[in-house]
């Protein structure tokens, strides 16, 4: 995009960096939350620092730990990256323990705007979004720990989602949507190719709002008719309504196939707006 940095070209100097955390964004997070579900968990946004670094140790045990991603951090055992300190944290927590056992970060327009763009724009040319971006938030590094993935979690994470997005009068979430290049036993890449076959032909969006990966998966020299069925995230996204922008990248760090996909809440399935909404 010409009007946009690449990550590259982002600052990371002490002047460019600044936070919802430590500089209020202006948005309204919300109150801290009991969901009841499988076990009793409470959902709430964090406030200081202390609570980020819960998150980003969360994440860095899901995506580094169990998934194999190579990330370049500067705080061992920790995900931590330029885009964190420009996001508000949604976090879940197991109540009995306190421990986090799910997370979202949330990249808002006007903190895109402070940090020169949101991370799909370093995997993807959003040049087709410019006119969403103003009620447009970014979601990213969700994980759910290994031992809570009942559902109930995520459940948690998107109803508490649904009303960051009311209170503060933004409409469409954006973000990327990972496929590990082993999926349910498919490797180098064939189970991504095969799930993009499969999402082009019943989810792809508008071609109005249709995106370029920076860094395409070669989907033309894999096999994309393997019958695989997207990773659970996906396929939930793609339930409450969700579209997908065009075909995957790749991003190397985490040795994924990136989905760009875009929800509206307008698009929100009805069943889903009544539970998130009660509309």
């Amino acid at each position: 995009m010409n009007d946009l940095p690449t990550l590259m070209q982002l600052s990371t100097s002490p002047e460019a960096t600044g936070t919802g955390i430590v500089q209020p964004s202006g948005v309204v997070p919300g109150a801290v939350h009991a969901i009841p579900a499988r076990g009793a968990i409470e959902v709430t946004w964090a406030r200081h620092l202390d609570e980020v670094r819960e998150a980003q140790r969360l994440r860095f045990e899901v995506f580094a730990a169990e998934m194999g991603a190579r990330l370049t951090t500067p705080i061992p055992g920790h995900d931590v990256d330029l885009f964190d300190d420009y996001c508000e944290h949604l976090l879940v927590r197991d109540a009995p323990s306190q421990q986090v056992i799910g997370t979202y970060r949330v990249l808002t327009p006007a903190q895109a705007k402070r940090v020169g763009g949101t991370y799909s724009d370093t995997e993807f040319d959003l040049t087709r979004l410019r006119t969403l971006r103003p009620r447009m938030v970014e979601l990213g590094r969700s994980c759910v720990h290994p031992d809570h993935r009942h559902g109930g979690v995520i459940m948690a994470l998107w109803s508490a989602l649904a009303d960051f997005m009311v209170r503060n009068e933004l409409d469409t979430m954006i973000g990327c949507a990972s496929i590990p290049m082993l999926h349910n036993g498919v490797v180098s890449g064939d189970a991504a190719a095969s799930i993009w076959q499969q999402v082009r032909k019943t989810h792809l969006a508008p071609i109005e709002y249709h995106v370029l990966p920076r860094l395409p998966l070669p989907v033309e020299h894999l096999d994309g008719s393997i019958a695989v069925d997207p990773p659970a995230l996906i396929k939930g996204y793609l339930r409450l309504g969700a579209r997908v922008l065009g075909a995957p990248a790749w991003d190397p760090d985490f040795n994924t196939a990136d989905l760009p996909m875009l929800m509206r809440l307008a698009d929100l399935h009805p069943r889903y707006r009544k539970h998130f909404l009660g509309a």
